[in-house]
């Protein structure tokens, strides 16, 4: 009877797993004209290989029994590498523990298997307790740099306090996504440090890091918004001086604390950077995403901001793990040499509800376009007013072609 059990579940959840991973994806249609977003899901916690979960030995296993279960993939880092569109996936087990994975599609936007093992990440002096969140920064020194969130346990917790954490931002190095060196945590004097990213090109010979300093693990406290700081060097990194880039603001979308995503992409029109920006409302916080423009030669400075959110969970989208968020710390840019750098295709990978992963394509143009020519948050809802009323008066001419 075990062995047709075994025989049985075995033949169904090969079955299962594969339609998943071989289900073509769909574009919809994209009513706001920025993106297209994709009808399923890229990855879910039931992408997660067969072997990682199941004892595949009769003997040990007679019933087929799930003996490692998962929870969730998601806030993937991204790049292109090889030929192929590669995420590195923050995959969290039934325990709780977070780690890192890689997932590999041939077109960027369906067919993504992850990789035969996990990443096995080295451990400093201090182990991680929990890690999370990577971003990936193909950078001019030649390696990819892997910085995510690291969390350990506050050693000044007081006792019998099993929850509070200091976070930091670790960092490790590869060539090929598979053997990887770990560097020391990044060094900071402003507090904690979530969603941070490491610029591309050097400035003024030092490395150069997004930031976001925070007083608490959760709460930001003083902290001001996105940073920019640079160090001496990638080694033994430190940021002894952060200026703020993007401030959290009052009756905003990022009112309670906002960080960068992903490395930003360079247009010779400047430097497109995705963010994620949080508010309180009444059922809880909620997570979005937007965009900003920075100068080509001083990419901490801003220059163009369109007002609002540029994604925000919808329907499916909003119910999770943790529900009402999406968040992205991964996009690609096609470098299809054939193709004009505006034409050029962008994915952008991100998570809803810390669940599963989302994938939304454009182009640089697209993109440009909203971020140079959208309004800007003027802050005040009358203002808001007179933003409306002002497209209303231009378009006074067009309106026939709403009939």
């Amino acid at each position: 009877m075990n062995k047709d059990i075994f025989n049985t579940r075995l033949e169904k959840i090969k079955k299962e797993h594969e339609e998943l991973v071989q289900k073509p994806n769909e574009e919809l249609f994209s009513s706001n004209g920025i993106y297209c977003k994709y009808k399923n899901p890229v990855l879910t916690r039931n992408h997660v290989p067969l072997h990682w979960r199941y004892d595949l030995n009769k003997q040990n296993n007679p019933f087929l029994m799930e003996r490692i279960g998962f929870n969730a993939a998601f806030n993937a880092g991204a790049i292109k590498l090889n030929g192929k569109y590669l995420l590195a996936v923050r995959v969290e087990g039934n325990d709780r523990k977070s780690f890192f994975a890689i997932a590999e599609s041939d077109n960027g936007i369906d067919g993504f298997k992850f990789w035969d093992k996990p990443i096995t990440l080295p451990q400093t002096e201090n182990p991680d307790t929990n890690v999370y969140d990577m971003r990936l920064t193909q950078h001019d020194d030649g390696w990819i740099y892997g910085v995510f969130c690291t969390e350990r346990k506050d050693p000044e917790a007081p006792e019998g306090d099993t929850s509070s954490a200091v976070a930091a931002a670790g960092i490790a190095r590869t060539k090929d996504l598979v053997n990887w060196q770990r560097l020391p945590d990044l060094i900071s004097t402003t507090g904690q440090q979530r969603n941070v990213v490491l610029f591309p090109h050097l400035i003024e010979g030092k490395y150069a890091f997004y930031t976001r300093p925070q007083d608490g693990f959760i709460d930001t406290g003083n902290g001001g918004g996105i940073g920019f700081g640079l160090s001496d060097s990638i080694e033994h990194p430190e940021v002894k001086e952060e200026v703020i880039v993007d401030a959290k603001t009052y009756h905003t979308i990022y009112e309670v604390k906002n960080g960068l995503g992903p490395a930003p992409i360079r247009t010779d029109k400047g430097w497109l950077q995705l963010a994620h920006g949080v508010r309180n409302t009444a059922a809880g916080l909620r997570y979005t995403l937007y965009m900003f423009m920075t100068d080509l030669e001083k990419p901490w400075v801003i220059t163009h901001k369109p007002h609002g959110h540029f994604i925000a969970p919808l329907k499916d989208e909003r119910v999770g793990d943790v529900s009402n968020v999406v968040f992205s710390n991964g996009w690609i840019v096609d470098e299809d040499a054939s193709l004009p750098e505006g034409q050029r295709k962008v994915f952008i990978y991100y998570a809803s509800s810390d669940t599963r992963m989302h994938v939304a394509t454009t182009t640089i143009d697209q993109l440009v376009d909203y971020c140079i020519n959208s309004p800007q948050d003027q802050l005040h809802s009358h203002l808001s007013v007179e933003t409306i009323n002002k497209l209303v008066d231009q378009n006074k001419d067009f309106m026939h072609l709403l009939d």
